[in-house]
């Protein structure tokens, strides 16, 4: 991935449950009164994985399934991808916006896990620095462990929210600690959470091809995905409501 770049290595500032609170109340005036994307306009997701060493069975299935976000994607509108990993005690790199799925996947094929800590602060901060830039739909989050500060999460993550990015964190596993901070992230930005079964590829699948049509048309997307009985838009939409 020759054209990544380090993500930053700021740590975020802890916040107290008011500063927290007053965030997403910001964060609802926010996303109120800013439209969509005018029409035409394709939207923009974060992708973020994940890839430290427990997670190669599920990032193998992932670089089988993303082809899978555009194809519901474009049935929309069209979607732009950003390709964000962490691996290892301090790499997090980001890839260049992508069009297609061919080149996610080639991407996406030259990483192999490394063991190390999770960095998910790093990702949101990024994220947050891309939405100031240029307006990003929302951040996928693929992952199943959570080892920072719950409180310095969910700093960025307000910031996150008043930018109206919402972060959708699909949680492989059932670890306690990550399913506490992943369910405020998703909180505080508006997002969702949902848990899926280890190497349960339909699932994620389902979720992916959801929070891509989202991302590409908004809650009309996401309802009419509904209404076609998909079980990962209806379990988006029952958090979103």
């Amino acid at each position: 991935m020759a054209k990544d770049r380090d993500t930053d290595h700021t740590p975020a500032t802890a916040s107290g449950r008011a500063e927290i609170d007053a965030f997403l109340e910001k964060a609802r005036a926010l996303s109120a009164a800013k439209p969509r994307a005018a029409s035409g306009t394709r939207g923009r997701l974060i992708f973020a994985l994940d890839a430290t060493l427990s997670r190669q069975p599920t990032w193998d299935i992932a670089c089988q399934l993303q082809a899978d976000m555009f194809r519901e994607a474009a049935a929309v509108g069209g979607l732009d991808i950003q390709l964000v990993y962490y691996r290892g005690m301090s790499e997090c790199r980001a890839s260049r916006w992508i069009s297609d799925g061919r080149t996610l996947a080639e991407l996406m094929g030259t990483i192999d896990c490394r063991g190390g800590a999770t960095q998910i602060g790093r990702v949101l901060a990024h994220a947050r620095r891309e939405s100031e830039h240029q307006k990003v739909q929302a951040l996928v989050f693929v992952g199943d462990a959570m080892e920072e500060t719950v409180d310095d999460l969910c700093s960025v993550a307000g910031e996150l929210g008043l930018h109206a990015v919402p972060v959708f964190i699909f949680q492989e596993g059932e670890d306690p600690i990550a399913t506490n901070a992943f369910r405020e992230i998703a909180r505080l930005t508006k997002g969702a959470h949902c848990r899926f079964n280890r190497g349960a590829a339909h699932e994620l699948a389902e979720l992916l091809r959801a929070v891509a049509a989202y991302a590409a048309g908004g809650l009309k997307a996401l309802n009419d995905l509904s209404a076609r009985h998909h079980a990962g838009a209806t379990k988006l939409l029952q958090q979103l409501r």
